[in-house]
């Protein structure tokens, strides 16, 4: 529910012990509920673009109104009337994260009461809640200058029912906002570190998922768990502290040889749980702990570092433009119980011998990078192997293999559990059921990353520097 009222500002002057009360709202903004508010959200339609303006003979219906995925949004006033509506939809069969928005009616007894663009900004909430990606509108010239004041982008113009309308688009910004607060810092932060030689890895691996030990074989990778996740969910913090680290390892081709930890914990009932999350995992990816260090009575802290061999390892820099890219992830599974859209798990349900196979996918392969999908979700991470690679990316959105329970916009910003990304030519590598693989996009030598819809459109979602450390 979205109400809108016509003032901030509540009545003064009253008894500190009554309280101020709330103003009515003139009228609030919903997903049309039943078949009356959609009836006369249409009425409205149609005296509109039927009846006043003529731009439709006899009917302004088409088949977005016959659609399932349609969602109408009204706005009505508290005893039900509807003073106008605007609808959504997905723009092609299978929805990708493009959306477009349409028919947007307001009563002509209440144009000045703030009605349009009140459910213009609801139905961009509404889109970006929906976790979509593109969000368009074709609109009558003489509203051109509304929406840009709103926010949108002209794009250009469109045609509907014969007459010109001006395209505009939404900026949607979740992939940049992401890599922004997970990202982003890292290139400042860690040049201290750069005085040193061999500081962030040896040329060619800086910013990769692990590191070449020098004079060895070794590949050692570290990965720690947010704090709050370590006291809200012990079990799973311990689970994802070793998953984390076995991505690593496997998206630098190494085969897994242990796991060192250091976990601290306010309470010896929290630290018993990490250490059941992190003992499950050992047993499951037939990883050792190899030894660590265990605090009681310090803030919650989970770190785990992982060792691994690899007479070749895979640099996530090791790409050029024109090569192309490749997801596998692995779909089965659903959203982690608490972590709805942020993270999928598949792993937890995944026999011991598939978890262990999934670990070669990289070295099997031998593709020219690799990286494996961290916080920064699969486009953030795209944007950190082109940036290692000295490229640009493109994505097809359409070619991307996601869950059907999860859209778009979730999948691309998510932590998926398992999900790799290679670049160049590869060998096959044999995978457990439900791990898809697919060519999904290209490096190219434009920076920054670019999603590619199936009407030839690009939309920028990432600019070039995603960690600011440079090419590996």
């Amino acid at each position: 529910m979205i109400p809108f009222a016509a003032s901030d500002h509540a009545p003064v002057g009253l008894s500190i012990l009554c309280g101020t009360p709330r103003i009515p709202a003139p009228f609030l903004i919903n997903p049309a509920s039943n078949a009356a508010e959609l009836a006369a959200y249409r009425r409205l339609r149609r005296e509109e673009f039927v009846a006043q303006q003529g731009l439709f003979a006899g009917s302004d219906r088409d088949d977005l109104d016959d659609d399932p995925r349609t969602v109408v949004l009204v706005a009505t006033t508290s005893d039900g009337q509807v003073l106008g509506g605007v609808r959504l939809a997905p723009a092609t069969a299978t929805d990708i994260g493009w959306w477009t928005g349409s028919r947007l009616v307001v009563d002509r007894a209440v144009r000045a009461g703030g009605v349009g663009p009140s459910l213009v900004r609801a139905a961009c909430a509404y889109a970006e809640s929906a976790g979509v990606l593109r969000f368009e509108a074709a609109v009558q010239p003489r509203y051109a200058r509304l929406f840009d004041s709103l926010g949108w982008t002209l794009l250009g113009t469109r045609l509907v029912a014969g007459q010109e309308h001006a395209w505009v688009c939404w900026p949607m910004d979740p992939i940049q906002r992401l890599a922004a607060t997970t990202k982003s810092f890292l290139g400042d932060a860690l040049a201290p570190l750069r005085a040193v030689p061999g500081g962030l890895g040896p040329a060619g691996f800086v910013g990769d998922d692990g590191v070449p030990v020098p004079g060895s074989d070794l590949i050692a990778a570290c990965d720690a768990i947010m704090p709050s996740m370590v006291e809200r969910d012990p079990e799973w913090a311990g689970w994802c502290a070793v998953l984390v680290n076995v991505n690593d390892l496997t998206a630098m081709g190494a085969s897994p040889v242990g796991l060192l930890d250091a976990v601290g914990a306010p309470t010896r009932s929290i630290l018993d749980r990490v250490i059941a999350g992190v003992a499950r995992a050992s047993a499951a990816w037939q990883l050792p702990v190899l030894g660590g260090h265990s605090q009681v009575g310090v803030p919650a802290a989970l770190s785990v570092t992982a060792l691994g061999r690899s007479s070749a390892p895979v640099r996530a820099g090791g790409a050029a433009p024109g090569d192309a890219v490749r997801l596998t992830a692995d779909t089965t599974g659903g959203w982690r119980t608490g972590y709805s859209g942020r993270q999928w798990d598949s792993t937890s349900g995944r026999s011991s011998a598939e978890l262990v196979t999934m670990t070669a996918m990289v070295a099997r392969a031998a593709p020219k990078a690799a990286k494996d999908v961290s916080m920064a979700g699969i486009a953030g991470t795209l944007g950190m192997m082109a940036e290692a690679c000295g490229t640009g990316a493109e994505l097809d959105v359409a070619a991307v293999p996601r869950p059907a329970t999860a859209t778009m916009g979730e999948w691309l910003t998510c932590f998926p559990g398992y999900g790799m990304l290679t670049a160049g030519p590869q060998s096959p590598a044999p995978q457990p059921a439900g791990v898809v693989s697919a060519e999904c996009g290209v490096l190219t030598a434009e920076p920054g990353v670019r999603l590619r819809w199936p009407d030839g459109v690009m939309t920028r979602v990432l600019a070039p520097a995603v960690t600011n450390l440079g090419p590996s």
